[in-house]
Parts: C-alpha cells; sequence; structure tokens
C-alpha cells in the first residue's frame, strides 16, 4: 500500500528538497503540499479551495513549526484535537533544535521531532528513514 504524506512547510526551497529526495529515494508516495498551517487545516477539513472529492485525508503529516498566518504548533493542537484527524500521525519537520518546542510539540500530540538536516546526503537518510520505519514497517490507521 503506498500512503500519502502532506507536507506543510512555508519554504518553497524546503518543499523543492522533500520532492527531490523522496524521488531520489525512488518513493511514490502521494505528496501534497500546502505552505502554512491555515491551508493545512483548511486541506484537512476540506475548507475553501480543498474539496472533498479532490483531497483525501493523509496518512502522514510532515509539519513544520515556524510558518507564517497559522504556525505548526497551532495548527498540530488543532489535528490532535479534532475527532476525525487526531489519529493521523504528525512527523515534526522543522529547523528548531530547542527542547521547549520538542517536549510542546509532544506534549501536543505529535508522534516525531526531526530537526532538518543541512545538507541533501543527510535529507535522503532522513526520507529512508521515515520510508523504513513509517511507511513499512509501522502501522497507519487508515480513513
Amino acid at each position: 500500500m503506498t500512503h500519502s504524506i502532506l507536507i506543510a512547510d512555508d519554504d518553497a526551497d524546503d518543499r523543492y528538497l522533500l520532492k527531490s529526495a523522496f524521488e531520489d529515494c525512488q518513493l511514490s508516495n502521494p505528496l501534497y503540499f500546502v505552505e502554512d498551517g491555515a491551508e493545512l487545516i483548511d486541506y484537512l477539513l476540506h475548507q475553501g479551495f480543498y474539496h472533498a472529492s479532490a483531497h483525501l485525508l493523509p496518512d502522514l503529516i510532515l509539519l513544520d513549526l515556524n510558518m507564517p498566518r497559522k504556525d505548526g504548533r497551532e495548527a498540530l493542537r488543532e489535528i490532535k484535537e479534532h475527532p476525525k484527524l487526531k489519529s493521523i500521525p504528525v512527523i515534526i519537520l522543522t529547523t528548531s533544535k530547542l527542547d521547549h518546542d520538542i517536549i510542546e510539540t509532544y506534549s501536543s500530540g505529535a508522534n516525531c521531532f526531526i530537526t532538518k538536516p543541512s545538507s541533501f546526503e543527510d535529507l535522503l537518510d532522513v526520507v529512508q528513514s521515515l520510508n523504513q520505519f513509517w511507511l513499512q514497517t509501522a502501522r497507519i490507521p487508515l480513513h
């Protein structure tokens, strides 16, 4: 089974690098992108220009913390408080290394916290690890 992944990141370069890393790792998972926490919640709740027929719930969310309009911390809390969304695994993928962010996001229901690597080669390792654990080993709830 191929799991779909929704990536919330405001940095266009980071979105491009993630897409490239998945391609370089020869992973065919459908990737969907939003640019901030507000778009993420709209996507998940099929609000605005995101309609239910075109956008199914993702199997996994990669979430940046520092984004405009609604940051990842607030979006994470909304996801984990919503009855239809709370079972979706959320992996924090951020530049932050702050203990406060790690503690706060795990307390809010994050399933994993990863600091973005500084090189593309290290990003490839992260994507391979995500694939090995979250997409091949772990059991993800079906929506």
